[in-house]
Formats: C-alpha cells, structure tokens, sequence
C-alpha cells in the first residue's frame, strides 16, 4: 500500500511516496518551475540513480501527471502502476480557524480553503490547484488535507487576539494562526519520546529555523503561542521576511516612496529580512562566509537573528512559567548551523540552558537526533530533524482507515521508542563510519 504526499507551491510540486507496509520512503522529488517555460523534474528512487527531465508544466496537472508518468516509470519509476496509490496527502497552509485537525478533501473543505485564501494569498491559491490537478489524475482515492494552521488552534485567546478592534476579529478572522504546525507536531512528539515523558505532560520551546521561520510554545504538549501571525510574515528575522516591525513603518514608506500597498507587501516578503540587511545575502552559509570575511553587514545579521531569536526563547519561557522540558531546533538552519545555534542560545545560562560547544559543532546531519547542551545543564537542548512528510502520510493513512483524530488523541508511530527512520538509520551508520565520535552526542529515549 502507497501513500502518495503532494507539497504544491505557486511554481513548484514537491513529492514523497512512501510504502506503508514496508514503513520505508520510495522515493522523493520535486518538479520546478511549474506555470513558466522549462519545467524539469528532479526524482529521487530509493535505490536507484537520480533522474532529471525537463519537460513543460503549464500547469498543476501537467506537473502531476509528470509524477505519476515517472513514479510508474519502467526504468526510473517506484510503482507497478497508479493502483497501488491508496491516498493523497495534501500540505494546505492555511486553514483559517476552521480546522484543528487533517481532514479529507470534499466540496465543504475546497469551499473553505477558498474563503481563507485571502489570509495565505501566496500559498493557498496553489495547494487549491494542486489538489484539484491531483483529484483530476488521482479521482479515486481519498484526498486529504494537512493544514499548517491546524496544531495551532489549541492556542487560547490571549494568545492569538490581537489589540485591535475586536470587530476586524468578528468579521474578518483578524488573528494569530500561526504555521509549520506539521513541523512542530512531529518534533513535539519525538522530543516526548526522548525526554521520556507523556506528550501531553511536556512543555517545550521549538525553534523551527529555515528561510522561513518560526517557534512555538508547547505547553502540556498543545501549541500555546507561536511567532507567526496572521499570515507568515509575523515573527523571527527570515530569509526575505522582515519579521516583527513596527506597523507604522509600511505607511511612513509609502508616503516616503510612492510604493503602492502591493509593492509594500512584496518589499516585506520578499526584500527584507537577512536579504534586507545584508543588501546581497538569504542563505545563512553565504552570510556564515561573508562575515567571516570581513563583511559588516553579514555580521551584523547574524547577530540581529540570533538575538530575535533568543528574545522570543525569554518571552516563551515566561509564559510557561519557567516550567521547560526542552529547547529544541529544527529545519534547515536549526539542523546544520552549529554558528547560529551557538548565538541562539548566547547567554541562556541563566534560564539554565548551557551549550555544549563541542557537541553544537558536531551535529552536522539530518540522519539522527542529538543533545548539544552541557551535562551541567539544567534544560536540555535537542537538534532534532523534522518530518513533515511523515506526518502527512500518517494522517492520510488514517483518514483513509477511518481512525483518525486530533492530535491529542490519536497516536503515531514515531511516537514510540522502537520507532526507527531506515533512511536515516543508513545515513546514519555512514556517518559515524566517517565520525565515530558523533555517538557521543546522539539523543536517546530516558
């Protein structure tokens, strides 16, 4: 049985097809440039070479169809043919308030995703094309949606109302959402395991760093406050988003510019954050390097996103009254960046936690989950790889048996101590072949 996951953005069509029954990944991809002149695809088979083809996409549907042609493809493809697919996982962004839990995709649930696509205007409008691209290629096997939105609607409303009139709320939805919920549910659930303690007995503060970025305060294991806001421009120093800024700062630029409210939105999605600050600079390796040369200005980014980042660690830690289980990093930069976890956690001694420099150092690698802080540390501190792609199979799978609920009562296989990635189990073998030290600092179940 193969569960099919489907991650569409406005040019892109990101896959995974994973084997329920041998718990395995068969194969990953994704298809670029999807609605413009030169669409390819980059197809990963688990135990095969990588294959790459350029072909056209004009639209969602072409993309798919792409999919399933190389999915079932005699010499590169994964499958027999489309009938083994049971279902479709759909990642959606936003889902408004409307879900607090992965549903299956029906007329209602189209017809909701398309009253919220104001609030996600750079996302939904394309998770909509592609489940409608993937209905037309795939018409029967269940559909179902996993929303970034969902794990956040434990949130109470002191934590998501803004101070604003109370009406915008009322009439419009004007609130905090938050996203990467399917990041912060599997992290919160592997951190339970590794801390020992029942999912909803644990307290932690997730830092889930990449080009986008967010945190979330778990409080007995259910989303308490996150970073993002109403829409994901709210928050943490990004890649290209600005983060928290003063709301007047748009309109002052406006009058000072003559940019018009479209042009403003793209100058803060798109043209601010370590992009702004460094004039020439997203990637966190460039700017790791150019501030090791001398630039001043990647420096100084460096140093303005680690202390966002550490300031929001603070605020969270009171609003758990200082009762954490864990700090955690996850995602691209919260994986791989030793240099800006090690700035993340500058002077958090005083909360009790202690980095570990020479552990922070070794963890390199998306194969394994580690503990980087000090043994004299009070709280300790976890890399842990993130599996969103897991999540999604999981609840379609479940949504397709018909046993499937909100989080807080329904339990996933990683959430057990047995549980083993084989992907990364092998990646990992072949890491401590190459760093046999690297056993020192992975994490176990206590």
């Amino acid at each position: 049985m193969v569960i099919l996951v489907l991650n569409c953005g406005s040019s892109s069509v990101k896959y995974q097809v994973y084997d329920w029954d041998a718990k395995d990944v068969l194969a990953v991809g994704v298809v670029e440039k999807v609605t413009f002149p030169g669409s390819w695809i980059e197809h990963k088979p688990r135990g095969k070479a990588e294959f790459s083809l350029k072909q056209d996409c004009p639209n969602h549907t072409d993309a798919v169809n792409l999919i399933i042609k190389t999915l079932t493809d005699k010499e590169h493809g994964v499958l027999s043919d489309m009938s083994t697919i049971k279902a479709v996982g759909h990642r959606v962004l936003h889902g408004g308030d409307k879900f607090t839990k992965s549903v299956i995709v029906d007329d209602k649930a189209l017809e909701v995703f398309k009253q919220v696509q104001d609030l996600g205007p750079l996302h939904n409008p394309a998770n909509i094309q592609g489940i409608l691209a993937a209905k037309k290629v795939l018409p029967n096997v269940p559909h179902c949606a996993i929303m970034d939105t969902a794990w956040h609607q434990t949130m109470p409303e002191l934590s998501f109302l803004y101070a604003l009139p109370y009406e915008w709320y009322e009439k419009y939805s004007v609130r905090r959402y938050g996203f990467h919920g399917t990041s912060f549910l599997y992290v919160a659930k592997r951190a339970s395991v590794l801390l020992g303690k029942e999912p909803l007995k644990t307290n932690l503060i997730i830092c889930h760093i990449g080009n986008g970025s967010s945190m979330c305060c778990v409080k007995d294991g259910c989303s308490f406050d996150t970073s993002m806001g109403l829409t994901p421009l709210e928050g943490l120093i990004m890649g290209t988003r600005s983060g928290d800024a003063d709301c007047a700062i748009p309109f002052y630029a406006m009058r000072k510019t003559g940019l018009s409210d479209a042009d403003m939105e793209q100058a803060l999605n798109k043209k601010s954050g370590l992009l702004g600050i460094t004039g020439q600079y997203q990637d966190r390796r460039d700017i790791e390097n150019a501030a090791k040369g001398g630039d001043k200005r990647a420096a100084l980014a460096q140093e303005m996103e680690g202390y966002r980042v550490r300031k929001y660690i603070g605020s969270y830690f009171a609003a758990m009254e200082g009762k954490c289980d864990a700090l955690i990093f996850t995602a691209g930069v919260g994986e791989f960046s030793a240099t800006m976890r090690k700035k993340f956690t500058q002077g958090l001694d005083a909360l009790g936690m202690t980095l570990d420099d020479t552990k922070n150092n070794m963890a390199h690698s998306r194969n394994g989950e580690f503990i980087i802080s000090a043994d004299n540390s009070k709280i300790p501190i976890y890399v842990i790889p993130t599996d969103e792609e897991l999540v999604m199979t999981e609840d379609a799978y479940a949504l397709m048996k018909g046993d499937y609920d909100v989080h807080t009562k329904f339990t996933y296989s990683f959430q057990s101590k047995d549980y083993v990635n084989k992907a990364r189990a092998e990646g990992l073998k072949k890491d401590l072949e190459k760093d046999p030290d690297l056993k020192r600092i992975i994490a176990l179940p206590r």
